[in-house]
């Protein structure tokens, strides 16, 4: 199964995003965003980062 995003509103009432891997280990969450769809924005964002982002030793 392939990994997916979720987006959904924290106990504050923001709305937040994280990555599950296939197996539904949280693998990577985002920051607090005041709307929905600023939360699906963010999704989108990491999407387009990581394609083809290349992993560094730092």
């Amino acid at each position: 199964m392939a990994g997916k995003f979720e987006v959904y509103e924290d106990r504050s009432g923001k709305h937040r995003f994280r990555l599950k891997a296939g197996n539904g280990e949280i693998v990577a969450s985002g920051e607090a965003y005041e709307t929905k769809a600023a939360a699906k924005k963010g999704c989108e964002s990491v999407q387009k980062a990581a394609d083809g982002a290349k992993i560094e030793d730092v």
